[in-house]
């Protein structure tokens, strides 16, 4: 499996944790999960890499 970042690595992950909530900001709750959906294609469109995208994938999964 690729070896996928899970420790904090945003730098001031405050400021961008306030950034998607104010993304929200007048969202429905379809409207905010269809946000949310389209941020997430959008962020694995960047990453490109298949197995690293798979690795995140299991990871998420592991952390519910």
């Amino acid at each position: 499996m690729t070896h996928i970042t899970l420790t904090p690595n945003i730098e001031h992950a405050d400021d961008f944790y306030a950034d998607l909530l104010a993304a929200h900001d007048g969202l429905t709750k379809p409207q905010s999960d269809a946000y949310n959906a389209r941020l997430l294609l959008v962020l694995a469109n960047h990453i490109g890499d298949p197995e690293v995208l798979k690795a995140a994938l299991e990871a998420a999964k592991a952390r519910t």
